[in-house]
């Protein structure tokens, strides 16, 4: 009801309560949590009892690996852009909150008019006016409160991806760099077999030259050497693309301006620690893991989505109030008009074709997803912990048994050279034993980069030392 005066008392009481209704803070209520099965131990076992750390790639015992991590968090464009996110779920948190503030406009105008009418005197008026107004829309039913939690779930999520995207980073650099290493031990192995081949071409080409070897022989150790020479280049092509992907990681050109390739100072792998930690509790997991906490609060943003458009169901209740000055002068306000105004509206949508009660179950229907989404997101992290345990014990036990086939080939080997000179034995007992002795360092190499990465696996699979803020 527009007024000319100041509202009485009790009117001004009355606004005051419903203002102080609105004011109310509105609790989202949680639907119902996805129903989970959790194991009270790991499907693998493992004895470890170290403890996980934030930092724990420092536990691979590489200073060069941690200054690449540090050199990816700083650079890296993923990492930025996933913060940049935050910022956006931040500035969208802020915008939500703002409906719960009445707004505040200020207007001022002022002009000269004048009109001539035909056979009449002309007239001329001047007006200067300045006015304020209020709005404010009473959130009775908690719609715009339930906007600004789902913001504010909506951050918390962007957040836990943010540490979800440093751990994916973080273990990528450490992969990428543990590849590089692997790949230059199977160059080391794969250019001492040619070594080898090329001792063996000469012991044969001497043999030939005094006649005890045939041509046949001298062909096939040829081939042995080719062979092996081929063998060096997917290697040399593996470890240049790996480095180049290092360098995307870090944020960095594969080549730099002056044409120098990205590289790394490590050339072994045995330097390098295999870390045993402990896996805790399954039921730990879930706070342990920033994907399943941004899965969360991605449902706690349903639940905020479905209670405000059931509040949108309901009426809508906007106060407004304006009051102003007006004069019958240009460019000033002397002596001045004074004018106030209240206005209280109740909107109540009595037929919008279902689109309302159609935005409900569309709610709703998104948080059933979500719970399933939450539900599957919990169980693959199980059976990612399980694996990546599973895969470190067997890594291990392999390791250990090809050490000791490596340690058998190369003394096969050089009895074998041996007798092939004294002509105890033929040329093919040489080659079987050469590249027996390859086959063998070259999985030693793949089986120690396995242990390295399944242990990535399991830091990465029990959230990289992150825990869920109280």
């Amino acid at each position: 009801m527009k007024m000319t005066r100041l509202p009485s008392c009790a009117t001004a009481l009355a606004l005051a309560a419903l203002l102080a209704l609105g004011a109310c803070a509105h609790r989202v209520e949680t639907g119902p949590r996805p129903e989970l099965a959790m194991p009270q131990a790991w499907g693998e076992s493992s004895a470890a009892t170290e403890a996980l750390a934030a930092q724990w790639w420092q536990s691979f015992g590489s200073v060069e690996l941690a200054q690449l991590i540090d050199a990816a968090q700083a650079a890296s464009p993923d990492l930025r852009t996933a913060a940049e996110r935050v910022q956006q779920a931040e500035i969208a948190v802020n915008a939500a909150g703002a409906s719960l503030f009445p707004s505040v406009s200020v207007s001022g105008s002022t002009g000269s008019r004048r009109s001539d009418a035909s056979g009449a005197p002309a007239s001329a008026s001047e007006t200067s006016s300045l006015s304020l107004g209020v709005s404010y829309e009473i959130d009775l039913w908690g719609r715009l409160a339930a906007g600004r939690q789902g913001a504010e779930a909506s951050l918390r999520a962007s957040r836990y991806d943010l540490e979800t995207a440093r751990l994916s980073l973080t273990t990528g650099v450490a992969n990428a760099y543990f590849q590089v290493i692997a790949t230059r031990v199977r160059l080391a192995v794969a250019r001492e077999n040619l070594a080898i081949a090329e001792r063996v071409l000469r012991v044969v080409e001497a043999r030939r030259r005094n006649g005890v070897a045939t041509e046949l022989d001298l062909s096939r150790q040829r081939s042995t050497v080719l062979s092996a020479r081929a063998a060096l280049l997917p290697l040399e092509t593996q470890e240049r693309q790996t480095l180049s992907a290092l360098a995307l990681l870090l944020g960095r050109a594969p080549t730099g301006p002056n044409g120098e390739s990205m590289d790394v100072a490590a050339t072994v792998l045995d330097a390098l620690t295999v870390p045993q930690v402990s896996p805790g509790l399954p039921a730990q997991l879930l706070a342990r893991r920033p994907d399943l906490a941004s899965a969360e609060a991605q449902l706690a943003a349903a639940d905020a989505d479905v209670a405000a458009a059931r509040a949108a169901l309901l009426p809508g209740i906007t106060l407004s109030g304006s009051g102003g000055l007006a004069t019958t002068a240009l460019l000033s306000l002397a002596n001045p008009t004074a004018s106030v105004g209240l206005t209280a509206s109740v909107v109540q949508t009595l037929f919008d074709g279902g689109r309302l009660r159609g935005q409900v179950r569309l709610g709703e229907s998104q948080r059933r997803v979500l719970i399933e989404t939450y539900r599957q997101a919990v169980y693959t992290a199980l059976k990612e912990v399980n694996d990546a345990l599973g895969n470190a014990e067997r890594n291990r036990r392999q390791e250990e048994v090809q050490l000791a086939v490596r340690d058998e080939n190369q003394r096969a080997l050089r009895l074998a050279e041996t007798r092939y000179r004294e002509g105890a034995d033929d040329l093919l007992t040489v080659l079987d034993a050469q590249r027996s002795l390859f086959a063998a360092q070259d999985s030693l190499a793949q089986l120690r980069l396995a242990r390295l990465t399944s242990a990535l696996d399991l830091f990465k699979a029990l959230g990289g030392g992150w825990q869920l803020p109280a």
